[in-house]
């Protein structure tokens, strides 16, 4: 896959978004033909071969981004967002004291992620802006999510968190693992490799909560 100058088209961007997707399924078999399919652009046209025809050296620089790096932050940014806000009702609001803990120490994480990730999006040239703002993406916590939240108490609120909060962990971990195999850039595969142990780590701990079992099937 080519690096290509940011920030990327629209185009691009949604086809990073679709070669995320099709990884997070299929494996990193996908990678190819997503990105393939994508029109290349008169300037990525130049980059492929030198005057004379000879592939030009692929970058080294960090500052060579790929679809899939951009896909990948600009994903990785508002599901952690999102589970920041329900993360905080968590620690106020769950029944369970082991689940509030819980909680409030992956808020913590997730938070610290949150500045990591904004400051990629700074170094690859990206604005701050959400561009999943009102898409309903697998493992992301939505305004329904929160809404639903909200209105539960007790144990049933501690359900819908442990069940979220997993979704979210488990989705963004496969997300993560794709950037590892397919990113360009060593700082975002970097940050995706911190962020997979941290899910695991934390996806272990949640199992064992109590009422997990139920809550989780």
């Amino acid at each position: 896959m080519n690096p290509v100058s940011l920030p990327l088209p629209p185009l691009r961007r949604a086809a990073a978004l679709v070669l995320l997707g099709a990884l997070a399924l299929g494996g990193a078999a996908g990678c190819s033909t997503a990105a393939d399919s994508v029109p290349r652009t008169p300037q990525e046209q130049a980059q492929e071969s030198s005057p004379t025809g000879t592939p030009t050296p692929t970058p080294t620089s960090a500052s060579a981004s790929t679809a899939t790096d951009v896909g990948w932050v600009q994903l990785m940014t508002p599901m952690n967002q999102q589970a920041v806000k329900l993360l905080t009702l968590a620690a106020a609001r769950a029944a369970e004291p082991r689940v509030r803990d819980f909680a409030v120490r992956l808020r913590t994480g997730q938070e610290d992620e949150l500045d990591r990730l904004r400051a990629l999006l700074t170094r690859m040239g990206l604005p701050g802006t959400d561009v999943h703002a009102g898409h309903d993406m697998p493992g992301m916590v939505t305004v329904r999510d929160l809404e639903a939240a909200r209105a539960a108490e007790g144990p049933a609120f501690d359900r819908l968190v442990l069940v979220q909060i997993r979704d979210h962990l488990r989705q963004s971990a496969q997300v993560s693992r794709s950037e590892i195999t397919s990113g360009r850039r060593a700082d975002a595969r970097e940050l995706a490799a911190a962020l997979v142990t941290a899910r695991e780590a934390s996806l272990a701990e949640l199992e064992r909560l109590p009422g997990a079992g139920r809550a989780l099937g």
